[in-house]
């Protein structure tokens, strides 16, 4: 039988172009396993707020948030800087465990050689190194996710934005950390996921003036697998859970320690009333 691709969610909001922030959007219209969806105007994801202009500044802050996590470490602050400031906005810093893992391996990645960009990603080190940083989100950052859930049902933090720096693998997995709670299908969170991939979405990377051509067709090949939102990522995260807890719910109740009450009441804050 031929696998299916599955498709983006459906939009029924135009989406603002932002010129300092990458991969936003609104999580809203995401169809959970009962039919209902995700209520837009709750739950946002994006890259870093450091560059966000003022027209984005005024944007986001028409939004009505309420607060905005932060999953960036400070080593990722100290490069990019700080998210703007919001009037009457929350900002908590959760940090979360970066794929790239330190400031000498990203000092690689955008100062590199040639010689030292194979070293570290090339023979499928890059996709592999993507995958065991998935798994670790998972297995062991169940404290951090647990608490995101509590930040959202109990101190009604919602609407909210969850962002890292590019928005894909730490704002990616917790986004589907929230989603699994909703009851959101595997493959609708990983139609999600992959809309990072979009060319207006992705992360840039500034890379050193010493450094090898960004365009070199070689160093693309070899950073692509940072960059990119692939399915075998998100999989693993999945498969995580499976192996670890034996299946979702196990992982919310016992992992996280969502209740079924709180379990309801967080579909309460975040999915529509009724099911379509």
């Amino acid at each position: 039988m031929t696998q299916q691709t599955p498709q983006a969610p459906t939009q029924t909001q135009t989406e603002p172009e932002l010129t300092g922030v990458r991969n936003f959007r609104d999580v809203g219209g995401v169809v959970t396993g009962d039919g209902r969806r995700v209520r837009f105007g709750r739950l946002y994801r994006s890259g870093h707020l450091a560059h966000a202009t003022e027209e984005d500044a005024a944007y986001l802050a028409s939004l009505g948030l309420h607060t905005i996590f932060d999953f960036r470490n400070a080593s990722d602050i100290r490069l990019e800087g700080p998210d703007v400031t919001l009037p009457g906005v929350r900002n908590v810093n959760m940090p979360l465990s970066d794929p790239a893992d330190g400031a000498e391996f990203w000092g690689t990645v955008r100062d590199g050689n040639l010689d030292a960009l194979r070293a570290a990603l090339g023979d499928g080190k890059g996709a592999a190194r993507m995958q065991q940083a998935y798994r670790s989100l998972i297995l062991e950052r169940t404290r951090d996710h647990a608490r995101l859930l509590d930040f959202l049902i109990e101190e009604r933090s919602v609407p909210a934005l969850l962002h890292c720096a590019a928005g894909k693998d730490r704002a990616g997995t917790s986004i589907a950390v929230v989603l699994l709670a909703l009851g959101v299908k595997h493959s609708e969170i990983e139609a999600d996921y992959m809309l990072s991939n979009d060319a207006h979405r992705r992360y840039r990377i500034q890379r050193g003036r010493n450094a090898a051509g960004v365009a070199a067709p070689e160093v693309v090949e070899l950073l692509n697998p940072l960059f990119e939102a692939r399915p075998e990522y998100l999989a693993t995260a999945f498969e995580a859970i499976d192996e670890r807890w034996g299946s979702t719910d196990r992982y919310l109740s016992e992992g996280l320690g969502l209740s079924d009450e709180r379990r309801e009441l967080l579909c309460t804050l975040l999915l529509e009333d009724d099911a379509r």
